[in-house]
C-alpha cells in the first residue's frame, strides 16, 4: 500500500498507483475541495447501491479516487471490485476502511444492501486538515472504530506479530489523543496524531482482520442504518470482557496500551461522544435475540478466539442495551 501524508502528495500517489484519470467518489460536502488531480467523472451519491451504473462511469477512466468517510471509501471499494480498477483513498474520518479489500454496500437510508470483496486498494493520502470540522459524534465514533480495529487485531484468528505492532501503536495514539481532540476540535496536531492512530489501526485490521465486537456492530448497523463507529464504541467493551477468558494475554496487552483496563478505557472514551447504550440509538429491545443470531453467523464472530453463541451474544447486547 502506498501511504503519504498531505493532500499535495495525491498526484504522486495516483501516478504510482497507475491512476491518471479517475472516477471521483465524493459527496456534495466536498464540492468545494480543490483536489490536485483532475477526475474524468464524479459520483456524488454516497452511500449508493447503484454499483453497476457507477462502475460503468469508472470504466471510462483508469481508477477510482474516493474522498470521504467509510461510506465513500466502501463505495469506492465496491466500484474498484466491479470495474477491476485500482483505488486511491483520501479518508476524512478515522474509520480505517481504506486499508481493506472488502466492503459493505448501503442504500441512501444507510441500511445494508449487500457487500463483497475484491477491491484493489493501491494508495492512501491522509490529511488531518480534512477532519477539522468533523462533528463530535462522528469524531468519537470513528475513532472508537479505529480502537476496535486495534483491539480485535490482537486476538482475531489471523493475528500476527506485525499486525500486533500496528495495533498497539494505534491503541496508544487513539487513547492518548481522542480526549484532546474532543477538548480542542480545531487542534491540528491533535487531529493529526489521532489520524495516525487510525492509520495504524487500519494497517492492523488489514493484517489480522475482525472479531466479535465488529460482528455485533455490523449486524445492528446493517439492520437499522446506524453509525458503525458509534456501535463499535458500544460493542467493544462487552466483547473485550468476553474475550478476556479466551485470549487473556491479548486483552491484557491492549489494556496496557491504553493505560489500564481496556474495556473500562473503551467505555470512558465512548462516553466522550455521548451515546453509550443501544436503546439511545433506537434499537428495540425485543429485537436483541434476532440481532444476536445474525451476529453469531458473521465472519467476525467466527474469527473470534471463542466464537460466541447466539445466547452469549444476546447477553452481551443486553448488557449495553
Amino acid at each position: 500500500m502506498i501511504v503519504r501524508w498531505g493532500l499535495d502528495a495525491l498526484p504522486d500517489v495516483c501516478a504510482e498507483a497507475g491512476v491518471r484519470s479517475p472516477l471521483l467518489v465524493a459527496s456534495q460536502r466536498w464540492d468545494s475541495l480543490a483536489l490536485p488531480v483532475a477526475p474524468h467523472a464524479r459520483w456524488r451519491e454516497v452511500p449508493s447501491h447503484r454499483i453497476e451504473e457507477a462502475a460503468a462511469d469508472a470504466r471510462g477512466g483508469d481508477g477510482i479516487l474516493a474522498v470521504g468517510g467509510g461510506s465513500a471509501i466502501d463505495l469506492g471499494k465496491a466500484l474498484s471490485a466491479a470495474a477491476e480498477l485500482p483505488l486511491v483513498s483520501v479518508p476524512t474520518t478515522y474509520s480505517g476502511a481504506e486499508w481493506t479489500t472488502y466492503y459493505g454496500i448501503r442504500r441512501q437510508d444507510r441500511r445494508m444492501h449487500g457487500g463483497g470483496a475484491g477491491a484493489r486498494p493501491a494508495g492512501i493520502v491522509y490529511d488531518a486538515a480534512l477532519t477539522l470540522d468533523l462533528p463530535l459524534q462522528t469524531t468519537v465514533g470513528t475513532a472508537l472504530n479505529a480502537l476496535a480495529h486495534c483491539a480485535e487485531a490482537l486476538y482475531a484468528h489471523g493475528h500476527n506479530a506485525a499486525a500486533d505492532e500496528e495495533a498497539l501503536a494505534g491503541a496508544r495514539l487513539v487513547s492518548d489523543w481522542l480526549p484532546r481532540v474532543v477538548e480542542s476540535p480545531g487542534d491540528l496536531q491533535a487531529r493529526t496524531e489521532l489520524l495516525r492512530g487510525a492509520c495504524h489501526g487500519g494497517a492492523a485490521l488489514a493484517g489480522s482482520m475482525l472479531a466479535l465486537a465488529h460482528a455485533m456492530a455490523q449486524a445492528i448497523g446493517g439492520r437499522y442504518g446506524l453509525p458503525h463507529g458509534t456501535l463499535n464504541g458500544i460493542c467493544l467493551p462487552p466483547a473485550l470482557r468476553f474475550n478476556a477468558r479466551f485470549a487473556p494475554d491479548a486483552v491484557r496487552r491492549f489494556g496496557a496500551a491504553v493505560g489500564g483496563d481496556g474495556a473500562a478505557r473503551a467505555e470512558e472514551l465512548a462516553r466522550l461522544g455521548g451515546i453509550t447504550r443501544l436503546r439511545e440509538l433506537g434499537v428495540p429491545g425485543d429485537d436483541l435475540p434476532e440481532l444476536a443470531e445474525l451476529a453469531a453467523h458473521r465472519a467476525g464472530n467466527q474469527a473470534n478466539p471463542h466464537p460466541a453463541t447466539p445466547a452469549e451474544i444476546e447477553q452481551l447486547l443486553r448488557s449495553v442495551w
